[in-house]
This record gives structure tokens, C-alpha cells and sequence, in this order.
């Protein structure tokens, strides 16, 4: 015999409703509660912005004069013009029976403040990058600390060398430099102009440097803005069933 099949009465169907209304509210409740919890547990790894930190300048370069990229109080490089002079074959400074004169020199150096700090360059030499060039991991590091040298001789100037002094000097180019922030590398760029005059005088201004605040990321010389995210985000709020998946976005 078959037994009839029972129907919920009213009265049931109202109690599961409000049963079922009041499930809701507690899960909606639960689930504000956990998001909120997220939302704090991943706030240390939400997206930090890294960028390309510029500043412009109009700074004559005199004997020692330091370059703080990151702007801590601490020179990252020194940049310094040189000049000295002596007699040869007797003090004058005109040629005498063509035995005699003064011999004057001008120099202009960088070097890092930190043996870790480097420039760019080849051998004994400096480079003098052009804009838009890439400077990184694979860069020519370390170069020498010599821009550029000049010699005069009774005022009359014998030679100019160095990739900053050929041809009277450079209107603006590019060092290129690896540093390090709190142990770990970064990448920078110093814009100088450079000029070469008579008696071996070498006179350099520099117009502006920048660095990259990501860690071991090349950046181009000249270039003033760009930024670059990072996303790492760690396990959601405690109780969620679901886990991360960390991923990592650059420009």
C-alpha cells in the first residue's frame, strides 16, 4: 500500500522562510567579516608602485662635488675637475729659446663613493652616453673615472681626450650608474654638459639624474617618468577555502 505523500503545512513553509532569511543574513554577515579580515592580511602586499625617481639640477662642477641620486644625505658618486700646472726648463709661462714653458692640465673625474658604486665605460674612460640608451644587468661596468683630460702649453692647448673632451667637449650626454640601496643594485643616469677651452680649462655642469627605484631593472638615459607594479599577494583571510595566485605585472 502506498503511503500519501505528506505536504509541508503553511505555517512550515514560513518557519524555513525566515529559517532561510536569517541563514543569509548570518553568511552575508560572515562573508563582510572575512573580506574585511582579507583585506587587512593582504594590505602589506597589495600592488607597490616602483618608478623612476628624477631630478632636475643646474649644478657647475667644481673639485669634489658629490651626486646623491637617492637624495639620503650621502653621495652615491663624486664628480671633481682637477686642474694643475708647473714649469718646464725654468718658471715662465712663455717659451724662452723654446726650452721653457708652462705646462697646465685639467681633468675631469668620477668616481663611485662605494667600490660597488660604478660607471659605465671602457678601460680608463667614462662613457658618454647619447639619450635613449639602455643602462643594466650586461652594461659595461666598471669603467674608468677619467671624462675628459686636457693639456695646454703656454696657454695653447696640446690635446683634449676622453669621451667627454674630444672636439671642445659635449652638450648633453649621459653617465651611466650602477649603485646599490640598501645592499641590493638599482640603475641611474647623470646628465653633464662638458666644455673644453683654451689653457687646458674644463668646465662641466650637471642638468639633471634619475635612478630606478626596481631592483636591478635597466633603465634609458633620459627618460624621466615610468613606472612599474609588482603584485604579491599572500593567502586570503583566515577560513576562505580558495589561496592565492601571485603574479608580478611590469611596464
Amino acid at each position: 500500500m502506498t503511503r500519501p505523500e505528506l505536504q509541508p503545512s503553511n505555517s512550515a513553509k514560513r518557519i524555513a522562510a525566515r529559517f532561510s532569511a536569517k541563514l543569509d543574513k548570518d553568511l552575508l554577515a560572515y562573508a563582510a567579516a572575512a573580506s574585511a579580515a582579507g583585506v587587512s592580511l593582504l594590505a602589506p602586499a597589495q600592488p607597490a608602485e616602483a618608478k623612476i625617481i628624477y631630478t632636475p639640477a643646474h649644478k657647475n662642477i667644481g673639485s669634489n662635488t658629490p651626486l646623491d641620486l637617492t637624495h639620503d644625505g650621502m653621495a652615491d658618486f663624486k664628480l671633481g675637475i682637477i686642474r694643475t700646472s708647473h714649469c718646464d726648463g725654468g718658471c715662465t709661462t712663455q717659451a724662452r729659446h723654446a726650452t721653457a714653458f708652462q705646462a697646465s692640465y685639467g681633468d675631469l673625474d668620477v668616481t663611485g663613493a662605494r667600490p660597488q658604486n660604478q660607471v659605465d665605460g671602457e678601460a680608463k674612460y667614462a662613457s658618454a652616453l647619447a639619450a635613449g640608451v639602455s643602462v643594466g644587468p650586461g652594461g659595461k661596468f666598471p669603467g674608468g673615472k677619467i671624462m675628459a683630460s686636457a693639456m695646454a702649453i703656454s696657454g695653447n692647448n696640446e690635446y683634449s681626450r676622453g669621451p667627454w673632451g674630444t672636439k671642445g667637449g659635449v652638450q648633453n650626454r649621459y653617465l651611466g650608474l650602477k649603485f646599490t640601496i640598501h645592499g641590493k643594485t638599482h640603475y641611474g643616469w647623470a646628465r653633464l654638459s662638458v666644455a673644453v677651452s683654451a689653457g687646458a680649462h674644463v668646465q662641466a655642469t650637471l642638468t639633471g639624474y634619475a635612478y630606478e627605484t626596481v631592483v636591478n631593472k635597466p633603465i634609458i638615459t633620459g627618460k624621466k617618468h615610468g613606472t612599474a607594479v609588482e603584485l604579491s599577494l599572500g593567502h586570503l583571510a583566515r577560513g576562505a577555502s580558495s589561496t592565492s595566485n601571485p603574479s608580478v605585472a611590469q611596464n
